[in-house]
């Protein structure tokens, strides 16, 4: 599951789009003017290699750079082929995958094989330290190449094999019944020579195989990209190009939008939802995502994940009253949540409302106790650490804040940490320096309740930063990734899910619908169940 720079976190809503062809699916009007979409964007924790990104902010980039064997609807999130032209296996672990004819890079190169190889390879390799590199884990010979300790003792997966230009064979270590639906993610794209051969030169202008190719890039200020004309996909972009435009204040972004200073703001800031419907009209949009917003847990903090913490965890959600922040704050743009993924999957697709139980339902007396009988606030204080780039989060986390001190009867028992960025604030995560709760979003990858399970709570799971390891549930994942049916498989997700209500690494807060604001100018403008906008749809009059 990717983090997501806003409050909202992995926000959503559902794109409205004409057609999707074969799984994957601008220029000027006459006029000689160029249709340019200009968008709010912040910049990546991140380098933009694939294997690198998990955050929403690199990921909006890649999403218009490339094109992967799988690509996710716009409007179910379902993976269809896209690059694949089959991905075929009889016993759920050897997969056999044969591209479609005629994909190239935007230098010219051909899509190959070996350009997944290689770049699935270079993603799993330890020492080129990939933030995605979890997402290799079930082919077989990652252990040799990501050793949890010490020198990698390979640099290539015994797992893959090129047979020809057009096929390569893939061996998981176990079954995984469900991985081809995964292969759409960031991780899998595929990488030109280019990368391997002028990395530095790749890095300031990355080159893909999607409907847009990077023109420039100035990070802290601007990405510029431009439609591709010898883009072979069916989803060709309806405009001449995106302007991704850095901002470090979310407000800010809004009032350049409400001025005509640019086109397109997603993830609209608490200060300004409740005016949005009125200032935007039918220019608002506001629909349900496949983001979970939660408080997470340093369990790799002692003072954390004592004996007797579980307590303390579960009194901290019940003093989080969160229908009225909910309400108040977002304006029915969030929804209280009480399990670990999203009503965007659906009951068929596992998810089980009511499965936080009591620990989501506020109850400040219940709290009071549970936090006592779990040795109080370490320190006496609890501090939640978030990004400050986005002007929502304070507000949240303000609030979440002064319900916790109501319920304790204490006005500094619960405060805001702030980080600066977005980056600054990822990097003290992933490098485990932060040791109080600290807000997490979380999107999803696709619509798979695995996506909210293994990557936030399995023991070294690529988003797993709470440092939940708990052994049980690691077995039920590696049971359902297995399973022969994937109902068989979703049962089996749900009863690990079971684990995280018993024990409390993270506590749900809401889940966020995906909010967004555009020019008058502007038309096929929505959002996919990943909560970034896509682009390529959007025409400009």
């Amino acid at each position: 599951m990717r983090s997501v720079a806003r409050t909202s976190g992995l926000g959503a809503a559902v794109m409205v789009i004409a057609l999707v062809l074969a799984a994957c699916g601008g220029s000027e009007d006459g006029s000689g003017k160029e249709r340019i979409v200009s968008a709010s964007w912040g910049d990546p924790q991140k380098p933009l290699e694939p294997a690198n990104t998990y955050e929403t902010r690199g990921g909006a980039a890649l999403d218009m750079i490339f094109r992967g064997l799988k690509k996710y609807d716009p409007r179910s999130g379902q993976a269809r082929d896209c690059l694949a032209e089959s991905i075929t296996t009889t016993d759920q672990r050897n997969y056999t995958i044969r591209l479609r004819r005629g994909w190239t890079f935007s230098n010219g190169e051909p899509v190959t094989a070996r350009s997944f190889v290689d770049a699935w390879n270079f993603g799993a390799l330890g020492t080129n330290q990939q933030v995605g590199a979890s997402f290799f884990s079930y082919i077989d010979g990652y252990d040799e190449v990501h050793p949890a300790t010490g020198a990698p003792l390979a640099r290539t997966l015994s797992g893959l094999a090129v047979r020809d230009d057009r096929t390569f064979t893939v061996r998981l270590s176990q079954k995984f019944s469900l991985w081809p639906d995964t292969l759409g993610s960031w991780a899998y794209f595929p990488l030109p020579r280019l990368f391997f051969t002028h990395h530095a030169q790749w890095l300031k202008q990355p080159v893909g195989n999607g409907p847009y190719r990077v023109t420039s890039y100035t990070r802290g200020e601007l990405m510029r990209l431009r439609t591709w004309e010898g883009y072979p996909g069916p989803d060709k972009a309806r405009n001449d190009g995106v302007d991704l435009r850095v901002y470090t204040d979310t407000h800010t972004a809004y009032t350049d939008l409400l001025a005509g200073n640019v086109d397109v703001v997603h993830d609209i800031p608490a200060v300004d939802l409740k005016n949005a419907r009125q200032d935007l009209g039918p220019r608002f949009v506001n629909q349900p995502a496949g983001v979970l917003v939660t408080l997470g847990f340093p369990m790799y903090d002692p003072r954390w994940a004592g004996p007797d913490s579980v307590n303390l965890r579960r009194g901290i959600s019940m003093a989080v009253n969160r229908a009225s922040i909910t309400d108040r704050i977002f304006h029915q743009t969030r929804v209280p949540a009480t399990d670990w993924t999203t009503p965007v999957l659906g009951g068929t697709g596992g998810h089980q409302t009511g499965l936080c139980g009591t620990a989501c339902a506020y109850d400040p007396a219940e709290a009071r106790k549970l936090i006592a009988a779990g040795g109080g606030l370490p320190g006496g204080q609890m501090k939640i650490t978030y990004n400050a780039d986005v002007s929502t989060n304070r507000e949240w986390v303000d609030a979440v804040c002064n319900s916790i001190n109501n319920a304790l009867d204490d006005s500094h028992a619960c405060i805001g940490q702030p980080v600066p960025t977005f980056a600054q604030y990822r990097d003290r995560i992933t490098n485990r320096s932060v040791t109080q709760p600290f807000s997490y979003a979380g999107q999803m990858d696709y619509p798979l309740i695995q996506d909210f399970l293994q990557p936030n709570y399995y023991t070294g799971g690529a988003a797993n930063d709470t440092g939940f390891h708990q052994p049980r549930f690691d077995e039920l994942v590696d049971r359902a990734n297995a399973a022969a049916t994937p109902a068989q498989a979703v049962s089996t997700f749900q009863e690990a899910e079971r684990i995280l209500s018993q024990q409390m690494p993270s506590v749900p807060l809401w889940y966020q619908n995906g909010t967004a604001g555009y020019s008058p100018h502007l038309s096929h403008v929505s959002l996919t169940p990943f909560g970034v906008p896509d682009y390529s749809q959007v025409t400009v009059s």
